[in-house]
């Protein structure tokens, strides 16, 4: 249900701009600082990120270069290693380690090879036993007479190269040569160098020692590249051994990783001018930033003041029609007043009227009969005069021509009796119009103070009496009152809303029907039923009957102020009024005020 705006609270118009807008411009220029520097930090997420990849790009080329160069100088050398392998088979395989093999070939190993490995770290390793079974392998291939002209012509073939070790491996795996005479006799049979040399392909591996047996002697910290490459019989594709080279390329790897620190070096460079030119243009954006905060900051505070000049003039405009309109309300209301004032009035009046005009009556029949009695008095009069100057007991009256005319005025004088029913029913007459005094001074309250304690069931009481003068005499009142507590409240103000509603409900009925009146108490409030059995109100038309200026009567039937000044009566109370109704069934309202009204 719609309720009337409450014009006792003046909006403060430029208060609640000026909050509001605060509240807003806050969390804007907030919310704007968090963007630009969310902008910022992005942007500076973006330069880092793009200086990442820059370095890792220059990173990952300086690695791939050095991979690369390795790459390439495995590749080389391993093709050098095959080479030289070849120059080497052809001069001195046929004439030298051709028959040097054979011979040590017939050296039994293969119950050596037979010894199972055994699995330490979790690897497979040789036991010891294995390892001096082919000592022994290695002891017998060294007492071989041919193997002193083979490793002296070996050594003159390799000295002042850089091939820092030779070895030789038969087709069962053994080492039956190796320019370090104590790995002869060694079996290479699992090794995946081997393996592949024996498929013809040859295997190389690129590795750093920090102590090397060389045929110069023992070297330290050089990077060597060992080759397991297959032999073939000089002129033939027939598979007869391997050959194990070791090449130093610690040389070529060192000018590798100068090559790279330099690539590195040029890298870092470019790498510190992007992060130079990175942080100028952070520093350029952020200025740019703080320049286009400070300007948006300084447009909405141009923004502000012109809305506030606007507001601050609308409402100056609104506090002058807000005056005017409660003047005005004020004048309808007091219009609305005397409109009901003029309606008991003449309701008043209407009760007044009947026992006025009996008692007015019966007074004037009253004087009448005074009339009658006056001779028969004066006759009392005058024989009580006479008796009075005599002291006989017997006195004579003479009656001459009068006899006559007293009898007759005698048998016509009214009764006593009937005379004091006329003053009885001018004194009951006299005591309505008391009542209806004391009633009308009750409802007005006009002789006591504005806030008083009150007794709602009396004033109800008072108001139905009011009321009666005037509603059709065919619409029946019926009451049913609760024990109440007394409440504080203004009397005369809840008298109107009481006597409002009764009219409302009066008129809602076409000149009969039935108003029943019910008081009780509902926790801490007090409850007003006004039921009546009227034609109730539409749907469409429920939400408005509270707004002011709105009635459904014809032109000049009504403000449509009633219902809005008895609700905002309510409301000043502390309490509240609902409205429940049915088309064709009737409409009750219910006036709820709290007991206590602190």
């Amino acid at each position: 249900m719609k309720k009337p705006i409450d014009n006792t609270q003046q909006f403060k118009l430029v208060n609640y701009f000026s909050l509001a807008s605060v509240g807003m411009f806050l969390p804007v220029a907030i919310a704007l600082y968090y963007f630009v520097t969310q902008q910022s930090s992005f942007f500076s997420q973006v330069q880092t990120q793009q200086i990442d990849v820059v370095s890792n790009l220059q990173n990952s080329f300086t690695q791939q270069q050095e991979k690369v160069s390795r790459r390439d100088l495995l590749a080389i050398h391993e093709s050098g290693n095959v080479n030289l392998t070849r120059l080497f088979a052809n001069a001195l395989w046929d004439d030298d380690i051709a028959p040097f093999v054979a011979e040590v070939t017939k050296i039994p190993a293969d119950h050596c090879i037979s010894m199972k490995d055994v699995e330490k770290d979790g690897k497979m390793k040789a036991p010891p036993a294995k390892k001096a079974c082919f000592k022994e392998v290695g002891a017998q291939i060294l007492k071989n007479p041919r193997f002193e002209e083979i490793n002296k012509k070996v050594f003159d073939s390799m000295r002042k190269s850089t091939v820092f070790k030779v070895k030789v491996f038969d087709l069962r795996g053994i080492t039956v040569y190796s320019s370090q005479h104590s790995q002869i006799g060694d079996s290479k049979i699992n090794n995946i160098g081997w393996q592949s040399a024996m498929k013809g392909v040859p295997a190389s591996e690129l590795t750093h020692r920090d102590t090397f047996s060389a045929f110069e002697g023992v070297v330290e910290n050089r990077d060597v590249i060992s080759s397991y490459l297959p032999v073939y019989q000089p002129g033939t594709d027939e598979l007869v051994g391997a050959f194990e080279v070791y090449s130093d390329v610690t040389r070529f790897l060192t000018q590798i990783k100068e090559t790279s620190e330099n690539i590195q070096t040029i890298a870092g460079s470019n790498l510190q001018q992007v992060q130079n030119e990175a942080s100028s243009n952070q520093s350029k954006v952020e200025s740019s930033l703080t320049f286009m905060l400070i300007v948006i900051i300084g447009l909405l505070l141009v923004l502000f003041m012109a809305l506030y000049l606007i507001i601050f003039r609308a409402d100056r405009i609104i506090k002058t029609q807000s005056e005017e309109r409660e003047k005005s309300q004020g004048q309808l209301a007091q219009s609305e007043k005397m409109a009901s004032l003029g309606q008991m009035v003449a309701g008043v009046a209407h009760q007044l009227n009947t026992p006025i005009a009996f008692s007015h009556s019966n007074l004037t029949m009253v004087k009448d009969s005074i009339r009658d009695y006056a001779p028969v008095t004066k006759m009392y009069t005058r024989i009580g005069e006479y008796l009075s100057q005599t002291d006989k007991d017997h006195v004579t009256l003479t009656m001459s021509k009068n006899k006559d005319q007293l009898i007759e005025r005698a048998k016509n004088l009214p009764e006593v009796v009937m005379v004091e029913e006329m003053l009885n029913d001018t004194l009951n007459g006299l005591e309505q119009m008391g009542e209806l005094v004391d009633n009308l001074q009750d409802f007005t309250r006009l002789d006591r103070a504005k806030t008083d304690r009150f007794d709602v069931n009396r004033g109800l009481k008072n108001v139905i009496y009011i009321a009666k003068s005037v509603i059709p005499t065919g619409i029946t009142v019926t009451e049913t009152y609760a024990d109440l507590p007394e409440i504080n409240c203004n009397p005369s103000q809840l008298n109107q809303v009481f006597l409002n509603l009764i009219n409302n409900a009066a008129q809602s009925m076409d000149g009969s029907g039935t108003i029943t009146i019910k008081s009780q108490q509902s926790g801490k409030n007090i409850e007003i039923l006004v039921e009546d059995s009227g034609t109730g109100i539409e749907p469409d038309v429920l939400p408005y009957i509270f707004d002011m200026y709105y009635t459904t009567k014809p032109a000049g039937e009504g403000t449509g102020m009633g219902l809005g000044i008895a609700l905002t009566i309510a409301q000043e109370h502390g309490g509240d009024i609902g409205v429940e109704s049915t088309v064709g069934i009737g409409t009750t309202v219910t006036v709820t005020l709290p007991i206590d009204q602190s």
